[in-house]
């Protein structure tokens, strides 16, 4: 809780808002996307997403992998119970929301569904996107893909396997214009699967890692992907990393309050 609190204080006293940014394209994406109000109508959706996850009396039974694959850990969980512990804030499926809404990304990869809250953001936020989601839990994404169903969400199709087996083939077939890293909070496979990515970007590919504050090791993995030469634009919103190649940006990071 202290490093959560510490982390939160020091990012306070070296974020700033638009009057601090001097890219045209940040302070665009900040003005237009972050500082903007989210669609009510979309807001209400995701709502009603979160009730009818709360409302869940369904077990399930949950498959973790560590960063060694060969180690998984496996164990019963109530829906309604794990959403509190995975759940994302208010405040970051509303970004999620606004930044699909904003790029409009038509192909988009999420690595780790989970329950389905961050995916179901990701739809609603861009209902004509196609949503490729990779989940490593079968029984999870059982369930998930009842919710899915239930609020009509056509445009997500959940991937089942261990995410370190299914990644590779799955990005020699297809090129992404946004990928959600989402499925591991650990910095060594965080890098891995960035390092993966990597083979398929374009000067226009936007990458959003979420927990990049979680823990130390999360923030050493950040400063590592922030500096990889191909990045060019990162942006700090505390809960959320974004990762921008646009080789005609020169190579800057910031740390935004939103």
């Amino acid at each position: 809780m202290w490093f959560k609190v510490k982390s939160f204080l020091l990012f306070i006293l070296k974020s700033t808002n638009q009057h601090g940014v001097h890219s045209p394209f940040v302070y665009n994406l900040v003005t237009k996307c972050f500082y903007q109000k989210t669609n009510p109508t979309k807001i209400n959706s995701i709502n009603n997403v979160k009730k009818w996850i709360y409302a869940s009396n369904k077990i399930i039974t949950i498959t973790n992998f560590g960063s060694d694959t060969k180690v998984f850990n496996k164990y019963n969980s109530k829906i309604a119970s794990a959403s509190k512990i995975a759940c994302i804030s208010n405040r970051k499926y509303a970004i999620l929301i606004r930044i699909l809404n904003y790029f409009e990304p038509n192909n988009i990869l999420e690595i780790g569904t989970s329950i389905g809250l961050e995916t179901a953001s990701l739809s609603i936020g861009n209902l004509k996107a196609k949503i490729n989601t990779l989940e490593d839990c079968e029984d999870t994404a059982v369930n998930t893909q009842k919710l899915f169903d239930t609020f009509k969400l056509k445009n997500i199709q959940i991937t089942v396997g261990e995410i370190n087996e299914i990644l590779p083939s799955i990005l020699t077939n297809n090129q992404y214009n946004l990928i959600y890293f989402n499925g591991n909070h650990q910095k060594e496979t965080t890098l891995h699967y960035f390092n993966l990515c990597l083979k398929s970007v374009h000067n226009d590919s936007i990458f959003i890692f979420d927990g990049i504050n979680l823990s130390s090791e999360m923030q050493e993995g950040w400063l590592t992907i922030k500096k990889h030469p191909k990045v060019t634009i990162s942006i700090d919103t505390f809960f959320l990393g974004l990762i921008f190649f646009r080789k005609e940006q020169q190579k800057e990071h910031f740390t935004i309050r939103v």
